[in-house]
């Protein structure tokens, strides 16, 4: 079974390229910290798919992050990816979420933020409206507008063997414009006819055969994928330092010690008194040292 990778791939005689994600593990992480609606699960995997895929779209080194936002149930759903396939994500919402909601009934009112940011160069974000049934269409509004690139995308979410699974496919008319609309459809057809069951399960070898059996098709080498928060003691500890010591004596003197919680991945970390007072005692030593 293909797990937490990326394919990507070429139809050397139709000027179309394609991308392959299949993600488990990375998906449960991201789903697993926090109690989150089913609806909303479905969501995260749709948008953790669509990040990996616009990942892979990167010819340079930086990240990108996909930013959901409305004034509905759900306020926010956030995931980001970089070019080495490192992803993490979260989400908010109040209330209740059926179980069947879609992205308009989560979201209300909103829009996609897409924000691109290479490690040299400037930082790119665009705004994406909520134009389309899912989050594949929305996507494709975007590519068509942005990129005038013919793009297709398909996104499946579900449970394969009693665990979640997210899968998604990509594929895209190169940019030199040889590629013709009739090759496209034709691959669109072929595509279209992929099983979740497949996706969830297949070597990409065997599920390119599957649906290309009849093409030429060149497959590069995969990429893993994985969770990566960055979250850490120390980063923590250094955040602490950043508020007035009056207000954190005030919360150490009313609870006797102070905690940030990571949304991300969940993880908790505290500090009590004597841990705080070091704290700021090496930034101080720290700021005297740079003078």
């Amino acid at each position: 079974m293909a797990n937490n990778v990326l394919n990507r791939y070429l139809f050397e005689d139709l000027s179309v390229r394609g991308e392959l994600v299949q993600l488990d593990e990375a998906y449960q992480r991201i789903i697993s910290s926090k109690e989150y609606p089913a609806a909303l699960q479905k969501l995260l995997g749709e948008l953790l798919v669509s990040t990996t895929l616009l990942t892979a779209t990167l010819k340079f080194e930086g990240s990108i992050t996909m930013q959901l936002q409305g004034d509905g149930p759900v306020s926010l759903a956030v995931i980001n990816g970089d070019h080495d396939q490192k992803i993490r994500g979260v989400a908010r919402w109040e209330g209740d979420i059926a179980d069947d909601a879609s992205i308009h009934d989560m979201l209300g009112k909103g829009y996609l933020v897409i924000t691109i940011e290479p490690k040299k160069g400037e930082r790119y974000q665009g705004i994406v409206g909520l134009e389309g049934d899912n989050l594949a269409e929305i996507l494709e509004g975007y590519f068509a507008n942005s990129e005038q690139l013919k793009t297709r995308i398909w996104i499946r979410t579900g449970e394969q063997e009693g665990k979640p699974h997210a899968a998604g496919m990509l594929i895209q008319v190169m940019p030199d414009g040889t590629g013709s609309p009739e090759d496209f459809e034709h691959l669109e057809q072929l595509t279209n006819t992929v099983k979740n069951e497949e996706l969830f399960t297949l070597e990409a070898n065997d599920l390119l055969y599957r649906l290309y059996n009849q093409e030429k098709v060149r497959l590069f080498d995969p990429q893993p994928v994985e969770f990566h928060c960055g979250c850490s003691r120390e980063r923590s500890g250094a955040a602490i330092v950043t508020v007035d010591r009056a207000e954190v004596n005030d919360i150490l003197a009313e609870v006797g010690s102070i905690s940030l919680h990571c949304d991300y991945c969940g993880t908790t970390y505290s500090y009590d008194e004597a841990e705080v007072s070091e704290l700021f005692k090496q930034a101080s030593t720290g700021n005297k040292t740079l003078h």
